[in-house]
């Protein structure tokens, strides 16, 4: 395998023993095309399957981590900022990253350096550690948006409580980096000037744990989280609900089944 992640907006830089996956799309916020997606998951599979490296850490530019995927249909022309993607099309189960860093033998670390929500949330609470900047927020706007997220369903019950999800999901509020530490969302802190030498210190702490030991351990911890429910994530990419949210996003304005009383005037 060669380095080529198969998108100019994912960088792999090689650092010693560690594999660093850069999403670099300022000008579209870092959120993932369907080839940033696959491009994660091919960095993933490009540190197992490389001898000289031993684990990957996730990082992005500027003051985003990442936003999840790029909602608008035409994602190579500036002009179509306005027009709703085909969501089912942006993430199909077989282009996600996700199984790849829940079962990754090389350890997986985000650094979380700014705005944290949808698939990069996601990404964050499936790395084996997660350090993020004093200036990071994180955000689950999937219901918002018409989507049956199986993952967010699964995975952040486990670590923040069935209480605490239920009301970050229903709602959509965000979290600042103190608390998602607090409640167990993510687990270290860094100054936003240290982040990527925090991030290179967690790599560094885990690789001193045996490397099959640690794979089995992983594995049975990441059980926990259960059997994902792709079908129905799957199903409800392709609703009426999601294409009414991805209208509503794109035309800023609050979707269609938000009482009118209760309505924004805005984006959700």
């Amino acid at each position: 395998m060669t380095d080529d992640l198969g998108t100019p907006h994912l960088r792999f830089e090689r650092r010693g023993p560690l594999g660093w996956c850069i999403i670099d799309r300022p000008a579209s916020r870092n959120a993932l095309t369907s080839r940033m997606y696959f491009g994660i998951r091919r960095a993933v599979d490009l540190v197992n399957r490389d001898a000289d490296l031993h684990a990957l850490v996730i990082t992005g530019v500027g003051d985003v981590f990442c936003p999840g995927g790029d909602l608008r249909r035409d994602v190579q022309q500036a002009d179509s900022a306005a027009a709703p993607v085909d969501i089912g099309e942006l993430i199909g189960s077989d282009i996600l990253p996700f199984n790849a860093i829940r079962q990754s033998r090389a350890p997986v670390v985000s650094a979380i350096n700014g705005i944290c929500q949808g698939g990069g949330l996601t990404i964050a609470m499936l790395s084996d550690i997660a350090v993020a900047s004093e200036r990071a927020t994180f955000r689950g706007p999937e219901l918002l948006r018409g989507i049956t997220d199986t993952w967010y369903a699964q995975v952040m019950p486990a670590h923040i409580g069935v209480a605490l999800t239920r009301d970050l999901m229903f709602t959509g509020r965000r979290l600042d980096a103190e608390e998602a530490v607090r409640h167990g969302l993510i687990s270290r802190l860094a100054p936003h000037d240290g982040l990527e030498a925090a991030a290179e210190q967690a790599a560094r702490e885990i690789l001193q744990s045996a490397p099959e030991a640690r794979m089995h351990f992983k594995r049975i911890v990441n059980a926990g989280y259960g059997l994902i429910d792709e079908a129905t994530f799957a199903s409800s990419l392709r609703g009426a609900e999601v294409r009414e949210g991805m209208a509503a996003f794109a035309e800023k304005r609050s979707p269609d089944w938000v009482p009118e009383v209760y309505r924004t005037g805005g984006r959700l």
